[in-house]
């Protein structure tokens, strides 16, 4: 079985490989640069396709299955306080510990220290960097919890979709504008490794358990309250900061 995941993720793996070597050798017409030896490159791919492969295979085997019978046991017991308490925490965990928002709240730190709004100081770029990934994982464990609700109510995916994209328009309107391509960014970057196949199992866990509910209609659709939330929260923090 890992055999047979280990070639998918070669077959994965290898577009963006070729992709990236077109582009360096026959468009930009270069060798590779010097510190980048062919060897380092070559372990590079080697130690990402692994990465990938034991990644997956670790959420088919063991957190797919967990996000999905916790959902279920916590809704059919009926503990609805500690299923929004696990949805919450479960999107902020997840979204906290996420490599793609670490780097971009350290790349926007530094950005806006640019622009003089935070000055140079290591300290208040650290600062401003943590504040940005608490904000967007607090946004992250709301937004799980409203979803959570909408799979319990039954409330139409597409009008609470709209309804968020346009508080996130009007926003845009007052939020300062260095804050606003960071906060529309902060909405992509959650739905990464770590976030996405924990809340998808989630979703489907609890709409399996509930009667009236269909796991392919109503299981889906807390990622897009993950991308959607995150916009709003970090527009309200610049506002709110700068």
């Amino acid at each position: 079985m890992l055999v047979l995941q280990l070639g998918s993720s070669l077959r994965d793996l290898l577009p963006v490989v070729l992709v990236v070597a077109f582009f360096q050798l026959v468009v930009v017409g270069r060798p590779l640069p010097e510190a980048l030896a062919p060897g380092q490159l070559l372990l590079g791919v080697v130690l990402v396709l692994l990465g990938l492969t034991l990644f997956i295979r670790g959420l088919e085997v063991g957190l797919f299955p967990l996000g999905e019978t916790l959902a279920r046991e916590l809704a059919e017991r009926g503990h609805a306080f500690w299923l929004f308490a696990f949805a919450f925490l479960l999107g902020f965990g997840t979204t906290i510990a996420e490599p793609a928002l670490i780097a971009v709240a350290s790349k926007a730190a530094v950005v806006v220290a640019e622009t003089g709004m935070l000055g140079d100081a290591a300290a208040a770029m650290e600062q401003f960097a943590l504040q940005l990934r608490i904000v967007v994982a607090f946004s992250v464990g709301t937004a799980v919890m409203l979803g959570v609700w909408r799979i319990l109510t039954g409330w139409p995916l597409h009008l609470m979709i709209i309804a968020g994209y346009v508080v996130v328009l009007l926003l845009t309107l007052v939020a300062p504008p260095t804050i606003v391509g960071i906060a529309y960014d902060s909405g992509g970057v959650t739905t990464s490794t770590i976030t996405v196949p924990l809340v998808t199992a989630l979703g489907i866990g609890l709409a399996t358990c509930i009667r009236g509910r269909n796991p392919l209609l109503d299981g889906f659709g807390l990622i897009a309250f993950a991308s959607v939330m995150p916009i709003i929260f970090v527009l309200v923090f610049g506002i709110l900061a700068f």
